[in-house]
């Protein structure tokens, strides 16, 4: 392929090897380049900082190790957190909810899924009591069989992105959008909620030192990586903006 890092030629057999790792990226081959010609500069600047391991892995978390510092976040940084987080820190929040599912299936490409949502969901915000009907009629989950019923849910117990949009709505409220979650298109209702307990801030906070902790080592990760990038002399791509699992 004619790629090249600081004079060493990138064999394709390499990027052949790493093609099976990115099955699910939008572009395997892409991905694939941009890995292994990411692990060829950091394997490049590891031997000249002469930084060992038993392996290339070993030689590259090793040089993690010794070039990526960041502070521990400190208690004002970890209380800002806590406080901006409100919804996040509290335990037995529970919401009553229904929903109506539009699921993608080969005979239901997703646009034309989404039409026939975004019809019902106009629908139910003019006549809102017909929420019982068209979920008998048009749901695709079980729940349609008792109206679109979930019961009671509490935190975590659905996807995340389903779980986020639930707890932000008031009771009774439907709410304005659809949403899109890997099981399809939702129409989301809150009905009855319960309010849970405020968790202290003493019982989260190595947590959330934990979670910054991980934030600021990304940005330097993220900021290193970059650094390196620009340093190297890679031709035949160009890794401006690519990704990598090494900094996921």
């Amino acid at each position: 392929m004619g790629i090249a890092v600081n004079g060493v030629d990138i064999d394709d057999s390499a990027i052949e090897a790493e093609i099976g790792h990115h099955k699910g990226a939008d572009n395997p081959l892409r991905e694939a380049v941009h890995e292994v010609v990411l692990r060829q500069v950091l394997l490049q600047e590891a031997r000249r900082l002469g930084v060992e391991g038993d392996s290339d892995d070993d030689r590259i978390e090793a040089l993690f190790l010794r070039e990526v510092t960041v502070p521990q976040a400190d208690e004002a940084a970890c209380l800002r957190f806590y406080q901006s987080r409100p919804e996040r820190y509290r335990s037995g929040d529970l919401v009553e909810a229904r929903h109506i599912l539009f699921q993608v299936t080969p005979a239901a490409p997703l646009e034309l899924l989404r039409q026939t949502a975004e019809l019902i969901l106009a629908e139910l915000q003019a006549r809102p009591e017909r929420f019982d009907e068209l979920a008998r009629q048009y749901s695709n989950c079980p729940s349609g069989a008792v109206g679109g019923s979930l019961g009671q849910l509490g935190r975590g117990q659905c996807v995340p992105e389903f779980d986020e949009l639930l707890f932000r709505l008031r009771p009774g409220e439907l709410a304005g959008r659809l949403l899109e979650t890997r099981f399809g298109l939702h129409i989301v209702q809150a009905q009855r909620r319960v309010e849970g307990k405020v968790i202290p801030f003493e019982t989260v906070r190595a947590q959330i030192a934990d979670e910054l902790g991980r934030q600021s080592w990304q940005r330097a990760l993220h900021q290193y990586l970059h650094i390196l990038v620009g340093r190297a002399g890679i031709e035949g791509v160009d890794l401006e903006g690519a990704s990598s699992p090494l900094v996921q």
